[in-house]
C-alpha cells in the first residue's frame, strides 16, 4: 500500500465506518480469497460476492433499468450501428484487449477512460445517450473500464481467458447477431438473443466465437457489480488508479 492508498483508504473509513471497506482489504491480504477454479487467472477476486457465472439480467434493482432502457432502444441501436458499419468504418478500430490485439475484433467506444468518448454521439446517438443518461450519470458504469461496439468479424474467435477482477460485471445487449455465433462462461454455452442482454461475471473463464458469414456486434458495459457497496466501489477506485499511475498506464 503506497501513502496515496492507505490515505484514500482511511479517508472513506472515516466516512462510512472502520468495516466498510473490510472485503476490499481482504482481497489485498497476502494469499488472496479463494476463488473458483475457472476464476483462476484473474488478478483480483473480492470475497462476498456471489460466485457465479451467469446473472439473470434482471435479477438485481440496480441493473434492472439499464437493461429495460437498452432492450427498449435497441431497434434504433442497431440501425445507427449497421449505418455506421456502412459508412464509416474508420471509426471502428482493433480492440485491444489487456492480453492482445485482435484485428477481426473491432470496436467503437462509447465510454473510455473514465468519460465518455463525445465524438461517438454523432455516430451512435441512440446508445450514446441511453449509456450516459441510465448508466454514467446514475454511476452504475465502472469507470475504471469502458462501453463499446465489440463486432466480431466471421471466423473470429476469443480465446479462452478470464478478465482481471470480480468487482464489475459485464453486460451484453445483442445488437446485430447471426446463425453461428455463442458464447461459453465457466464451461458452459449459449447465445445471444438479438435485442435482449445477457449478464455474467467475466473474472470466470470465457470465450466468443463468429463462425457465421456475418458481423456479430453486441454492445458491452462494464457495471459495477451490483453487490459491491458505494465506499467499496470508492476505495476500488482509489486502488486501481494508483496502480495503473505506479505502472505508468496514466
Amino acid at each position: 500500500m503506497t501513502p496515496e492508498m492507505e490515505n484514500a483508504f482511511a479517508a472513506i473509513r472515516a466516512e462510512y465506518g472502520a468495516d466498510s471497506i473490510a472485503r476490499v482489504e481482504r482481497m489485498l491480504e497476502p494469499g488472496g480469497s479463494g476463488r473458483h477454479p475457472s476464476q483462476k487467472a484473474a488478478k483480483w477476486i473480492m470475497p462476498g460476492l456471489s460466485p457465479t457465472p451467469w446473472h439473470d439480467p434482471y435479477a438485481y434493482d440496480e441493473l434492472a433499468p439499464v437493461v429495460r432502457a437498452l432492450e427498449a432502444s435497441h431497434r434504433a441501436i442497431k440501425e445507427e450501428l449497421n449505418s455506421a458499419w456502412a459508412g464509416r468504418r474508420e471509426v471502428f478500430s482493433d480492440y485491444e484487449h489487456y492480453l492482445t490485439r485482435q484485428e477481426d475484433w473491432q470496436a467503437l467506444y462509447l465510454f473510455r477512460g473514465g468519460g465518455l468518448v463525445a465524438e461517438s454521439a454523432a455516430t451512435a446517438p441512440t446508445a450514446y445517450r441511453v449509456v450516459k443518461e441510465a448508466a454514467v450519470e446514475t454511476e452504475k458504469i465502472c469507470p475504471l473500464l469502458e462501453c463499446h461496439f465489440s463486432t466480431l468479424l466471421p471466423g473470429a474467435v476469443i480465446d479462452p481467458h478470464c478478465d482481471l477482477w470480480n468487482f464489475s460485471i459485464n453486460l451484453h445487449l445483442a445488437v446485430d447477431i447471426p446463425d453461428g455465433c455463442s458464447i461459453t462462461v465457466a464451461g458452459e454455452t449459449r447465445s445471444w438473443e438479438e435485442g435482449k442482454c445477457l449478464l455474467f461475471d467475466y473474472s470466470f473463464e470465457h470465450e466468443a466465437r463468429n463462425l457465421g458469414i456475418h458481423p456479430r456486434t453486441c454492445l458491452l458495459i462494464d457495471l459495477w457489480h451490483p453487490e459491491t457497496t458505494l465506499p467499496e466501489r470508492r476505495a476500488l477506485v482509489a486502488l486501481i488508479t494508483e496502480i495503473r499511475r505506479l505502472m505508468g498506464e496514466g
